[in-house]
C-alpha cells in the first residue's frame, strides 16, 4: 500500500522500511530477488527528492549482495549519475552513494572498468563541490584506488586533479567536541595520498605546490614541501625537467631566509628526495642529464657562500649541498668534487677557532654522509684523494686550545675511523696517541669524556692498535700515579681517575677486555694494600669495572670472561679484608665500607644477569657454598687466616656477614631457570640474619637478598612454608623489643617481592603496614616504606635481574590500599594522620598519570589536606603529584584554584628549598588552568610571588622568574 500511495512522504516511509529490512537481510537474498529488486530501486530514482535518501539506503544494502548479476553494478552506478545531483543531498545520503561506489569498485572491479572513463567522469560528478570532512575521506580514498587500480582517467586527468586538487591546502579545523574524531591532519594525509600518487598529475601539481611554496602562509608552505618529497617517490626525470629551476629557487629562498626551524627541515628533505629522484631516473642516450645540471645549479648558488668572511649564509649553504650530497652515491661524489677541497682551503686560511670550527662542522657533515655508502672506493672518491690534508685538519683541530674546536675535531675523528681503509696505520697510531693525550692530559673535562667515547667507538673496529698502544700507556699511568704537567689536583680530577675511566671507556671489544679487566683488579688491590687505602679510590675503579661489566652483555663470550675473572677476584679481596677484620690484622678497613660495597653490587650483578643458564649454574655452585660451608678453594689466593662463616655467632664475625651484600648481588640477578644449591638453608639464615644483625647495613641487605629469593621462588608448598616462618619471625619483633626497625625493613622487602608477583599473602602484609601508620614509633617510616613498595628498586627485585614483575601491580595495589589508607586517615589520630598522608603520596606518586587523573575527583581533597601537612617529605612529595595533574587534567584542578593558589604561595615561603621551588612549579603550572578561572588571582599571584625573586637560593630564584612571568 505504501509503495503504490500517491503522498510522497507515505512512499518514502515504505521505501524506508524495505530498505531498513535489506540492510538486514542482504545476505539472503537470491540472484532473481536482487534482480527483481535492483530494477524497482532504479526506477524509484526518478521518483520525488523526498523518497532518493531511502533509495539509497536499499541500493547500499544490494550493492553489498554477493549474489548481484553481472552488468546490474554498471546499471545501478549509471541511474545514480544520470538521475541523482548527489551534492544537493544531505550529508548521510552522499556517504551512502561514495559507500555504494566503493562497495562495487571492492567487489566489480571489472565490470566498472569496461565503463571506461565514463565511470571516472561520474564519479568527478558526484564529488565536485564536497565539503564534509567524513565524505571528503572516503571521496580521497576512491580517488586513490581509482588511480592504484589503473581505472581508466581518459581525458578526464585534469578534471580529477581539479575536483581534489581544490582542497590542497588543507584548511579545517575541528570543532570542539567533535564525535567523529577527524584532524586536520587526517585531511592532509589523505589529500597527499591522491596528489602523490600518479605522475599523470605532476603537470598540473608542481606549478600549484610553487605558488603555495611563495605564499606567506607557513602551514601552506610546510603541506607543499611535504607533498613534494612524497611526490619524488614516483616523478622521474621527465615530469621534473620543466619545474627544476622554479623548484630550486623556491627551496633555496626558504633555507636562506625562513625564520622556521620546520620549514628548513622540510625544505633540506624536499631537496634530499629531489636530488635521490633524479639520480634514480634511467637516461636514454640522446637525452640530458638533468642531475648534473640541477647539481650544478646547487654549486654554482651556494659554494662561493663557503667562502664569505662574514660566514653569513654558511650554514644554510651547507646544509643545502649536504641534502643533495646525501642523495645518492653518484650526488656524494659530485658535490664532495667540488665542496671539500674548498673547505679545506678554508680552514687553512682562517686562524680564528670560532671560524675554524664552523669549517669543520661542516667539513663533519660531509663526512658523516660517507658513512652511509660504507667502504671508500677507490675511483670515484674524492675523500681518498684528499687523505692527507683531511687528517692534517682533523689532527690540528686537536691541538687547538678551543676546547670546542676539539671537540668538534674528535667527531670527525670518530667518523674517518669508521670509514674502512681510510686511515692508514701510522695515521691510526697517531689518532691513538691523540687520544690518550687527551684523555689524560687535556684540562677540560669535556675533551676528555669525548676522546674516552671515540676511543671506545674505535676499539671494536681497530681492536690490535688499542689493546697494543692504549692500554699500556694507560696501565703505565695508572701504576706511576704521578699528575701530568701543569695538572693540577684542585681544579681537575686525578690522573689516575682518567686512567681508570678510559680503560672502562675502550673496553669495548673482547680482545680489549681480556687486556683492561687484569690491570683494573691489579690496580684495585694494590689501593686496598696501601697504607692509607682511600674508599673514593676504591669506588671509581668499581664504577670502572661496572662500566665494562655493561659492555660486555651483550657478547657470550666477553660476560663469562669478565664474569669468571671478576666475581671470584672481588669475593677473594672482600673475604680476605672480612678475615683480617675477623683477626684483627688491620692494614685496610676500606674495603668493608658500605661505600665500596655498595659500589661492588652493580659489578657482580652487571657481570651475572646476562650469563646463559649453564654458565650460570656452574658458578652459582661454587658462590653458595662459599657463604654456606666456608668453601673457598675456587677464590684466587685462597689462604686464609681463619674460616669464612658469615652466618656465624659471634661479634668478631661482624665484617664477614657484611660480605651478605656481594651474595645478593649474585644470587638476586641470577636468571629464574637456574636452581640455587640448598635453596631452603640459605632462606633460612638470611631471615634469621635479618632479624637478629644490629648492624643496619648487614640486616638490610640480607633483608633484600631474602626477598629477592622469595620473589624468584616457584609457587608451592615450600614457599609457603618458608613465607610462613618469616611472619612468624617479623610479627613479636614488630610488636615490641629492640629490633622493631629491622622486622619493619624485613617486612617492606618481603610485602614488596610478593606484591610485584601478586602473590595472595601480600595483601595481608600490606594490612599489617597499613597497621604500622598508627604507630608513634614506626609510622614515619612505614609511610616511607610505601615509597619503596611503589618505586623501580636498583639492586634486586627489577626486571633487569630477572624478577618476577608483573605489569600493572601499581594499578592494582593502588585499588587495592588507597580506600584503606583514606579510610584510615580518617580514623586516625591528629598525632599519626600525616603518616596516612605520606603513604598516600608516595603511592600517588608512582602511579601512571592517566591512571591519577581517572581518580583525580575522589582523591583531590586529600591532597588538598595534605598540603597543610608541617612533613616536608608530605609536602614535597605532594606538590609532585599535584604538578603533572594541573596540565593533565585543567578542568578539575578549576574547581578547586583558590585552594591550590592560596596553598602553593603559602608554601613559596617553606623553610625547605625542595617545597620553595616544588611549590614555584606549581604556581607557575596553574597558568596552564582556563584564563577566566585565573584572571582574579592574577594581581595577589603577582604580588606574592615578587618576594621569592629575592630568595637567597639561586634556583629558587630562577623557578620564581619564570612562574611570575607567566602569570
Amino acid at each position: 500500500f505504501c509503495l503504490e500511495n500517491t503522498d510522497p512522504r507515505t512512499r518514502g516511509r515504505g521505501i524506508q522500511l524495505l530498505s531498513q529490512v535489506l540492510l538486514q537481510c542482504y545476505s539472503l537474498l537470491q540472484e532473481k530477488e536482487v534482480l527483481h529488486l535492483v530494477l524497482f530501486y532504479e526506477s524509484r530514482l526518478q521518483d520525488h527528492h523526498l523518497v532518493i535518501p531511502s533509495v539509497l539506503q536499499g541500493l547500499r544494502a544490494l550493492s553489498m549482495c554477493e549474489v548481484l548479476s553481472p552488468g546490474l553494478a554498471v546499471s545501478v552506478l549509471k541511474a545514480i549519475f544520470q538521475e541523482v545531483h548527489v551534492q544537493s543531498l544531505m550529508q548521510l545520503d552522499r556517504h551512502t552513494v561514495y559507500s555504494i561506489i566503493t562497495n562495487f569498485m571492492s567487489t566489480r572491479e571489472e565490470e566498472l572498468k569496461g565503463l571506461g572513463a565514463d565511470f571516472t567522469f561520474g564519479f568527478i560528478q558526484v564529488m565536485d563541490g564536497e565539503k564534509d570532512p567524513r565524505n571528503l575521506l572516503v571521496a580521497f580514498q576512491i580517488v586513490r584506488d581509482l588511480i592504484a587500480k589503473d581505472y581508466a582517467l581518459g581525458p578526464f586527468v585534469e578534471e580529477l586533479f581539479e575536483v581534489t586538487s581544490c582542497y590542497f591546502p588543507v584548511d579545517f579545523t575541528p570543532p570542539p567536541n567533535d564525535p567523529h574524531g577527524i584532524q586536520r591532519e587526517d585531511l592532509i594525509l589523505s589529500l597527499r595520498a591522491v596528489l602523490a600518487s600518479t605522475p599523470q598529475f605532476a603537470e598540473f601539481l608542481l606549478p600549484l605546490l610553487i605558488e603555495k611554496l611563495d605564499s606567506e602562509l607557513q602551514s601552506a608552505k610546510l603541506d607543499s614541501l611535504q607533498t613534494l618529497t612524497a611526490c619524488c617517490a614516483i616523478y622521474g626525470q621527465k615530469e621534473l625537467q620543466e619545474f627544476l629551476p622554479s623548484l630550486w629557487s623556491s627551496l633555496r629562498r626558504e633555507v636562506f631566509q625562513t625564520a622556521s626551524e620546520k620549514i628548513e627541515t622540510e625544505c633540506l628533505a624536499a631537496l634530499h628526495a629531489l636530488s635521490a629522484c633524479l639520480s634514480r631516473s634511467v637516461l636514454s642516450s640522446d637525452s640530458e642529464d638533468l642531475l648534473d645540471s640541477f647539481l650544478s645549479s646547487i654549486l654554482q648558488d651556494c659554494r662561493h657562500h663557503l667562502c664569505e668572511p662574514d660566514m653569513k649564509l654558511v650554514w644554510p649553504s651547507a646544509k643545502l649541498l649536504q641534502a643533495a650530497a646525501g642523495a645518492s652515491l653518484r650526488t656524494y661524489h659530485r658535490i664532495t668534487r667540488s665542496v671539500l677541497p674548498l673547505l679545506l682551503e678554508q680552514y687553512t686560511k682562517h686562524t680564528q677557532s670560532s671560524q675554524r670550527r664552523t669549517i669543520l662542522e661542516m667539513l663533519l657533515g660531509f663526512l658523516e654522509l660517507q658513512q652511509k655508502w660504507g667502504h671508500v672506493e677507490e675511483d670515484e672518491s674524492t675523500l681518498l684523494s684528499l687523505q692527507a690534508p683531511v687528517c692534517s685538519v682533523v689532527f690540528s683541530a686537536l691541538t687547538d686550545p678551543s676546547v670546542q674546536l676539539q671537540l668538534v675535531g674528535i667527531k670527525a675523528l670518530t667518523v674517518l675511523g669508521s670509514l674502512q681503509g681510510f686511515l692508514s696505520s701510522s695515521d691510526l697510531e697517531l689518532v691513538v696517541d691523540h687520544l690518550i693525550r687527551l684523555t689524560l692530559h687535556e684540562e677540560d673535562s669535556q675533551s676528555s669524556e669525548a676522546a674516552m667515547e671515540a676511543a671506545g667507538s674505535l676499539a671494536p673496529t681497530y681492536p690490535k692498535v688499542f689493546s697494543g698502544r692504549m692500554v699500556p700507556r694507560l696501565e703505565e699511568e695508572l701504576q706511576s700515579g704521578r699528575a701530568g704537567k701543569g695538572e693540577s689536583y684542585q681544579n681537575h680530577r686525578s690522573l689516575q681517575q682518567r686512567c681508570l675511566q678510559a680503560l672502562a671507556a675502550v673496553s669495548t671489544h673482547t680482545s680489549i677486555v681480556r687486556e683492561t679487566v687484569p690491570v683494573l683488579l691489579q690496580h684495585l688491590q694494590k689501593v686496598q694494600k696501601g697504607t692509607e687505602a682511600r674508599t673514593q679510590d676504591m669506588v671509581s675503579v668499581c664504577q670502572s669495572l661496572h662500566r665494562v661489566a655493561l659492555q660486555c652483555q651483550q657478547d657470550a663470550e666477553g660476560c663469562w670472561y669478565f664474569h669468571q675473572t671478576v666475581v671470584p677476584c672481588l669475593l677473594a679481596m672482600a673475604v680476605q679484608a672480612a678475615m683480617q677484620e675477623s683477626t684483627h690484622t688491620l692494614p685496610s678497613k676500606a674495603l668493608l665500607e658500605e661505600e665500596v660495597l655498595a659500589a661492588m653490587i652493580p659489578v657482580i650483578s652487571a657481570a651475572t644477569t646476562h650469563l646463559s643458564p649453564e654458565l650460570a649454574a656452574q658458578s652459582v655452585s661454587h658462590v653458595v657454598p662459599l657463604f654456606l660451608d666456608g668453601e673457598v678453594s675456587f677464590l684466587p689466593q685462597n689462604s686464609f687466616p681463619c674460616s669464612f662463616q658469615p652466618f656465624g655467632d659471634g661479634e668478631c664475625l661482624e665484617a664477614q656477614r657484611r660480605l651478605v651484600a656481594l651474595l645478593m648481588a649474585f644470587v638476586c640477578s641470577l636468571p629464574r631457570d637456574v636452581a640455587i644449591p640448598q635453596q631452603e638453608w640459605l632462606l633460612r639464615e638470611l631471615l634469621a640474619l635479618s632479624c637478629s644483625c644490629n648492624c643496619p647495613f648487614t640486616a638490610t641487605t640480607a633483608a633484600k637478598c631474602f626477598a629477592g629469593l622469595v620473589n624468584k621462588h616457584p609457587a608451592g608448598q615450600q614457599l609457603d612454608e618458608i613465607l610462613q616462618l618469616a611472619v612468624n619471625r617479623m610479627e613479636p619483633s614488630l610488636a615490641e623489643g629492640p629490633r622493631r626497625t629491622q622486622a619493619l625493613t624485613l617486612l617492606l622487602w618481603v610485602t614488596k617481592a610478593l606484591v610485584l608477583r601478586y602473590h595472595p599473602l601480600s595483601s595481608c602484609l600490606t594490612d599489617k603496614l597499613l597497621g604500622l601508620l598508627g604507630d608513634t614509633e614506626l609510622g614515619p617510616a612505614a609511610a616511607d616504606g610505601f615509597s619503596l613498595l611503589m618505586a623501580e628498586s636498583p639492586d634486586v627485585l627489577h626486571k633487569g635481574c630477572h624478577a618476577d614483575v608483573r605489569i600493572m601491580f601499581r594499578q592494582r595495589f593502588f585499588t587495592d590500599n588507597v580506600p584503606k589508607l583514606v579510610q584510615g586517615f580518617h580514623g586516625a589520630g591528629p598525632d599519626v594522620k600525616a603518616n596516612y598522608l605520606k603513604g598516600l603520596s608516595h603511592v600517588l606518586n608512582h602511579l601512571p598519570k592517566p591512571v591519577l587523573v581517572t581518580e583525580l575527583p575522589t582523591l583531590l581533597s586529600l591532597l588538598l589536606e595534605a598540603l597543610s601537612c608541617s612533613d616536608r617529605v608530605v609536602q614535597l612529595s605532594t606538590l609532585s603529584c599535584l604538578h603533572p595533574l594541573l596540565l593533565e587534567a585543567p578542568q578539575i584542578m578549576s574547581l578547586h584554584v583558590d585552594t591550590l593558589v592560596t596553598k602553593f604561595l603559602n608554601l613559596t615561603s617553606s623553610p625547605t628549598m625542595a617545597v620553595r621551588i616544588a611549590a614555584l612549579r606549581c604556581a607557575h603550572a596553574l597558568t596552564s588552568l582556563p584564563t577566566t578561572v585565573l584572571l582574579p588571582y592574577k594581581g595577589r599571584v603577582i604580588r606574592a610571588l615578587a618576594k621569592p625573586l629575592d630568595d637567597k637560593k639561586r634556583l629558587v630564584r630562577k623557578e620564581a622568574v619564570a612562574a611570575r612571568g607567566e602569570w
